[in-house]
């Protein structure tokens, strides 16, 4: 085909501020392919998109049944777990990359690299990323569309990709790939910021900043409602 295509890709929002009445939002990737000298080439290209959010440690565990109690009997520690992942594409993952190629580019849940960071065995890591994977797939975080992106004349695309109402706060990264015969050909990336804003973000640094008296304020305003609660329902 000659000379590389180049991708233009844009977002809907560069921000998005979540606000007390904050219900969830779709987010809009676009943009368009640039192939050298206005010619589409003859065999099929397609379009992926990831939008992955910060990455972050955590620990998963598995509570068992012993003497009648569910109690935490095993865990797991993995260290680069994005907060949010999405993907969406033209056609089936699996019908435009191999196996390799996905787990290079990362393009499926499946194909995540989470640094697993404890001494489990190798079935045990499966398990817990599977879990993992389930709980954050149950809770709108993690994503998978195999026709999410609609490409127009060859040139155009476009995804919608939906946050959930609990999406987490960061810098996400959205990523798009140029596919042809199994291969990426072309990659482009955006930035878009999720923030607090208001009284959600006031709450949100104070229990980031200090910890301590905020749980001790949230304490008090409990024990303050629970008191004034109380003082009304006597007078009635």
């Amino acid at each position: 085909m000659g000379a590389t295509p180049k991708l233009v890709p844009d977002v809907s929002q560069r921000k998005i501020d979540i606000i007390y009445s904050f219900t969830g939002a779709e987010l809009l990737l676009f943009g368009a392919i640039l192939y050298p000298g206005g010619r589409l080439p003859t065999d099929r290209a397609d379009i992926i998109v990831v939008l992955r959010g910060p990455s972050e440690p955590i620990t998963i565990r598995k509570k068992e049944r012993l003497a009648g109690i569910w109690v935490n009997r095993h865990s797991a520690r993995f260290e680069t777990v994005p907060s949010y992942f999405a993907v969406a594409a033209s056609a089936p993952l699996k019908d435009l990359v191999d196996d390799w190629t996905a787990t290079v580019y990362e393009l499926g849940m499946e194909t995540l690299q989470l640094s697993p960071a404890s001494g489990n065995s190798s079935e045990e890591i499966a398990d817990f990323e599977q879990g993992l994977l389930d709980l954050r797939r149950r809770a709108g975080l993690y994503v998978e569309s195999e026709h999410g992106v609609e490409i127009t004349e060859g040139v155009l695309y476009r995804a919608r990709l939906p946050l959930p109402a609990r999406v987490p706060v960061g810098t996400y990264v959205a990523q798009t790939f140029l596919v042809q015969n199994g291969n990426v050909i072309a990659e482009a990336r955006r930035e878009i910021t999720i923030d607090k804003s208001g009284f959600e973000r006031f709450v949100y640094v104070a229990a980031q900043r200090s910890s301590f008296l905020y749980g001790l304020t949230a304490v008090l305003i409990a024990v303050a409602l629970g008191w004034l609660a109380g003082v009304i329902f006597r007078r009635k």
